[in-house]
């Protein structure tokens, strides 16, 4: 078992659906959350609190009775953060066909009993598919950066 990854599987319910009859937005954040939130814990041992959501792709929509696969990967850590990728894939069940729907990068930070943030293990990449998802990671969070530097403007007035 992958210390750095994690994988949830499961089929979509009509009380997942919006007006569209498709999966509403909201219960596949959750899925990411949820997942990526188990990968952060299972990978630093601590309790994680979410510090960034950020580019959250609906690809293909999922439908109602499709198995869905929510994988969550770290791809890069900070001194207490964890950079961490997600990945929804669809199957429907009679076909067969895998279609992704989802992919989006989520950071968690390991914060004690007292809410400080505490040191994560650092992520060294292995293979050279792990080694291009941390340089990807790394410049998300440079964009990230400029993206909050813009925002300035708006959290100070």
């Amino acid at each position: 078992m992958q210390k750095n990854m994690v994988t949830f599987r499961f089929l979509s319910e009509p009380g997942d659906v919006n007006f569209g009859g498709k999966v509403h937005g909201g219960a596949v954040m959750k899925w990411i959350d949820q997942t990526a939130y188990t990968c952060a814990v299972k990978y630093s041992s601590q309790y994680c609190v979410t510090v960034y959501v950020g580019g959250i792709r609906f690809v293909n929509p999922i439908h109602i009775g499709d198995i869905v696969e929510v994988q969550a990967r770290i791809l890069y850590t900070g001194r207490t953060s964890m950079h961490i990728g997600v990945d929804i894939m669809t199957i429907n069940p009679k076909t067969k066909v895998e279609t992704k729907a989802t992919h989006c990068v989520i950071v968690f930070a390991a914060v004690d009993d007292a809410g400080k943030t505490v040191p994560v293990p650092e992520w060294v990449p292995e293979t050279e598919e792990e080694k291009a998802l941390q340089k990807y990671a790394i410049r998300l969070a440079d964009m990230r950066k400029e993206i909050n530097q813009e925002m300035q403007y708006y959290f100070n007035e």
